[in-house]
């Protein structure tokens, strides 16, 4: 190996990694190694590996190769490979046939720490990454995104910037960006270190002009050292081939072939020539430099750019010829499937029954996992399937299967192509029902990639046909239409169609079809705010669906998610949770990965409503990996307004990074208008609201649901109408404040749920309290607390205490006062609700009023009774004292009780600029009401005044 030159400094950052994995810092999780092509990128991770190991951690190191990219999980199972009879811990690459790709995510990175953990820290390494399969591709996005956080885990990637996915580059700019990653970039070596390691004894003029051809490239520049003389990297590396004989340069050209499976047996077997032959040739390989033993005995050559000059050098008969061999080979030895299949694509040449008999069982095999890999199997088949009638049906049937891996991993628009190639291959009256299912996955696929007018239209269009359908046909169809039409236009326009489904699969005695007519027709009504209707379909598609079991719903799982999401737009918090837990796991057996973000979402939404904020991002973020394998922009602006609706109170008073995420959500919702979309803008101003910005919280609902509010989901209207009521109080528009108040007044007593009542009465609360009406606030406060403790929400049950315990000790009511916020600090600091818990210390002196006496007593969280509770020193300090001479004025004016225009008249400033003032002073002081701010500004003339 030659020696590692110069590259000092990246050294020393790589050492500081070290140390945050065996000391008791924390370094970054991934090490991002990039440069071109021999500048010494695998040489710098080998150095850093050996110093891993000198401080006695486990280290792993794997690669990917440049023609096998369909292998699936290559660089990772190349790592492991040597690792199971070293710890006793199954790969879960082992068992990767029994659970989906992000089930197996998720198992990869449990493996990573329970092995770390088996000793002081891990290592793992990975070369080449830019030509790594996309299953990998996938597995590292999830690594980088989510790292072993609670194991001494480090992963070393080494690629070529131009040649890299660019998602994976995306995620791990990211990382640089959060602080996860450390990127080291490769330049050329340094001239004068180049010259004295790798050329001490040339003559010095001719060293020099070596290195200015090499551009400081040390793969290069030991090339040209080699030969002497200038020339190009290419023909230097093939001229190294030439003293070979034939025998040693037909090993060199096997060992290029095999790739990563160069043991001596196959290079016998596809050389054609004994195992005990090659000794020799090796031994001259290796002499030479151009082949290197690795440490399970399998060959390689000396460097990726020496072996793809040699296998594309290969005379191409020769080369399939070789391919050949290698897959009957390793046929006979049991060898997995998927590594047949690679040499079998490379050796196909025409129609080979046997040969896409293993391609097709690979791509089986590889669907649930690395359904890219099985796409591309199954494209190669179809390309070498002669153009003949008798080839037909199979032609058809392994496009349907590549339509369904290519949704799978996010190629919508290629499977929606291929669906339509489907879709005229099959005419209509066929009865064995492939157009009808090819119909449907269509309309699938139209609908995650937002394309809802289409879907729709494609679905009626067939339906159309009528008596050419069988029953069966017709209630499949519907069901989609039931699905996708609710997102193209409101649910009453689709309700009869839902009905007449609904009918036909009760008189067909399909229960499974039946309680997916009830679901639909439950979450439809649920979403315009029909509670009775959707009452009465949660409860009959409830009853039917508790009634079948997991085999009956396999194949059809979509029913509980929709199940699950009326129960909680209806608040049927128990109900919802567990319908969704147990849709996530048929979905998760059956590989309907479709299915599992919508599931993964409700369980994250109920989390949130009942104050479980770190599962409920932890499920937001599996959801996410998922949208994004997808590649559905509609999937990922939901996904991501749920993960911000999750950070809002997980996050301190005044944080933006909820904002951030909205800011997302929106942008991948685009134009739209349908239901994601408005929940996306609903989001962001309720995340911009908590940031300290109404006017642009208001912005943004009017965005989602225009002057008229009929964009807004009916069902929660009245919730989302309050972030328009707080802002406008924020802002001192009364009249507005009013305006919208009565409205989800009005709306929460039609809808009749607990959540929305209670959201009603916090919204006349803030009126009252902009009013000036202190008592009447203060008891619409605590209405709204006690509806939401009815219905469980411990949410909105946290926050309506301490909106009103401030006003319910200036009503006289200390005692009560101090219970409504003890029991708010209780739900939401055990639900790491840092939001509500920053809110809470905000207004801690306006609820635990001080007198001459000192503090009352028995006040503080967890206090026993009778022991006074001092004032954290955090709380001490001043909190104002961030703000300007103007700010601080204007905060005054908001204590004394005045309202914008009030307060704009009264500093010959215009209102607008009073609202800019204010939207500073709530970023940069965290709180979100008037009443904080009031708060807050009479404890520092407090402590002023007694200094």
């Amino acid at each position: 190996m030659a020696p590692l030159v110069g590259r000092q400094t990246e050294l020393a950052r790589l050492a500081g990694v070290l140390d945050g994995l065996t000391g008791t810092g924390h370094g970054p999780a991934v090490v991002d190694v990039t440069g071109a092509a021999g500048i010494g990128k695998s040489r710098l991770v080998a150095e850093f590996c050996a110093r891993a190991r000198d401080r006695g951690l486990t280290v792993l190191r794997g690669r990917a190769t440049e023609y096998e990219r369909h292998l699936p999980y290559q660089p990772l199972a190349d790592a492991l490979a040597d690792l199971d009879s070293e710890t006793g811990i199954p790969s879960p690459f082992a068992e990767a046939h029994t659970m989906d790709r992000f089930a197996l995510q998720r198992a990869a990175a449990a493996f990573l720490t329970r092995i770390a953990r088996t000793g002081t820290g891990l290592v793992v390494a990975l070369d080449d990454v830019h030509w790594a399969d996309p299953a990998s591709l996938e597995l590292l996005d999830h690594l980088v995104r989510h790292p072993p956080r609670r194991a001494p885990v480090v992963i070393v990637v080494a690629r070529r910037e131009r040649q890299t996915a660019p998602r994976l580059v995306a995620a791990l700019t990211r990382g640089v960006e959060s602080g996860t990653v450390l990127r080291l970039e490769l330049g050329p070596l340094d001239r004068d270190a180049c010259l004295a390691a790798l050329a001490p004894d040339r003559p010095a003029g001719l060293a020099a002009e070596l290195y200015t051809a090499s551009e400081g490239n040390p793969l290069y520049f030991l090339a040209l050292l080699q030969a002497g003389r200038p020339a190009g990297l290419s023909s230097l590396l093939l001229d190294e081939l030439t003293p070979l004989t034939d025998d040693q340069r037909r090993t060199v050209q096997a060992v290029a072939v095999l790739g990563d499976h160069a043991a001596p047996a196959l290079v016998a077997a596809v050389t054609g020539r004994p195992e005990h032959e090659l000794e020799s040739d090796f031994r001259e390989l290796t002499v030479r430099d151009l082949a290197r033993p690795g440490p399970d005995g399998r060959w390689a050559l000396r460097h990726p750019v020496l072996r793809s000059l040699v296998h594309d050098t290969t005379d191409p008969t020769l080369r399939t010829r070789m391919h050949h061999l290698a897959a009957a080979e390793l046929a006979r030895i049991g060898a997995p499937v998927s590594e047949r299949a690679h040499h079998v694509e490379r050796a196909l040449t025409g129609w080979d029954p046997h040969a896409v008999a293993v391609l097709t069982e690979a791509a089986r095999q590889a669907a649930a996992t690395a359904p890219a890999s099985s796409a591309h199997w199954l494209g190669v088949a179809l390309a070498h399937l002669p153009e003949r009638p008798v080839h037909g049906v199979p032609r058809r049937d392994l496009m349907l299967r590549r339509a369904e891996a290519l949704g799978a991993c996010g190629g919508l628009r290629e499977s929606r192509d291929l669906l339509h190639e489907v879709i005229s291959l099959s005419p209509p009256g066929t009865d064995d029902g492939a157009r009808a299912l090819a119909v449907t996955l269509c309309a699938v696929m139209e609908r995650h990639l937002g394309r809802y007018t289409e879907a729709v239209a494609l679905l009626r269009r067939e339906l159309a046909r009528g008596a050419d359908l069988s029953p069966a046909e017709t209630v499949r169809l519907g069901l989609e239409l039931g699905s996708s039409a609710p997102h193209a236009s409101p649910y009453p326009d689709v309700r009869d169609d839902v009905a007449r489904t609904l009918e036909l699969a009760r008189s067909l005695g399909d229960e499974v079809a039946e309680a997916g007519g009830l679901a639909v027709t439950a979450l439809g009504e649920a979403y315009e705010g029909n509670p009775e209707a959707a009452a009465e379909a949660t409860d009959r598609a409830a009853a039917l669906i508790d009634s079948l079991t997991d085999q009956d719903l396999a194949g059809l799982c979509e029913p509980l998610a929709r199940l699950s999401w009326a129960e909680a737009f209806l608040e049927r918090y128990a109900d919802a949770e567990r319908h969704a837990e147990r849709g996530l796991v048929i979905a998760r057996r059956g590989g309907l990965l479709y299915v599992v973000p919508h599931l993964l979402l409700c369980l994250s939404h109920l989390h949130v409503m009942t104050l479980r904020l770190a599962s409920a991002l932890e499920l937001a973020e599996e959801a996410e990996t998922i949208a994004r394998g997808i590649g559905s922009d509609e999937l990922l602006a939901f996904v991501l307004a749920s993960k911000a609706q999750a950070l809002v109170p997980a996050l301190p008073p005044g944080d933006g990074g909820a904002v951030a995420v909205a800011e997302e959500a929106v942008a991948r919702a685009g134009a739209g208008t349908g239901w994601w979309a408005s929940i996306a803008w609903c989001v962001l101003g309720f995340a911009a609201l908590h940031a300290g910005d109404p006017v642009r919280a208001r912005a943004a609902l009017l965005r989602a649901g225009g002057e008229d509010l009929a964009g807004l989901q009916p069902g929660m209207r009245p919730l989302f109408t309050e972030v328009l009521v707080s802002a406008s109080v924020l802002t001192g528009d009364h009249g507005d404040a009013r305006q919208w108040a009565e409205r989800a007044r009005k709306e929460a007593e039609r809808l009749d749920l607990m959540a929305q009542r209670a959201s009603a009465l916090r919204s006349r609360a803030q009126v009252r309290l902009a009013e000036g009406d202190l008592a009447a606030a203060s008891e619409l406060f605590e209405q709204a607390a006690e509806e939401a403790g009815r219905g469980r929400g411990g949410l909105w049950e946290a926050q309506s205490l301490l909106m009103g315990a401030p006003l319910t000790a200036s009503a006289g009511r200390p005692a009560r006062a101090r219970a409504m916020w003890e029991r708010a600090v209780r739900l939401s600091g055990e639900a790491g609700a840092h939001l509500l818990t920053g809110l809470a210390e905000a207004i801690r002196p306006a609820v635990f009023v001080e007198s001459e006496t000192g503090p009352e007593v028995g006040v503080g969280r967890g206090a026993d009774a009778g022991t006074p509770s001092p004032e954290p020193a955090a709380v001490q300090l001043p909190v104002l004292a961030a703000l300007s001479a103007r700010e601080r004025e204007i905060a005054a004016l908001v204590a004394k009780g005045l309202t914008s225009p009030a307060i704009a008249e009264r500093l010959f400033l215009s209102p607008r600029t009073v609202e800019t003032h204010l939207s500073r002073i709530y970023r940069k002081t965290g709180v979100t009401s008037r009443a904080a701010l009031a708060a807050l500004q009479t404890r520092d003339e407090l402590r002023e005044g007694n200094a």
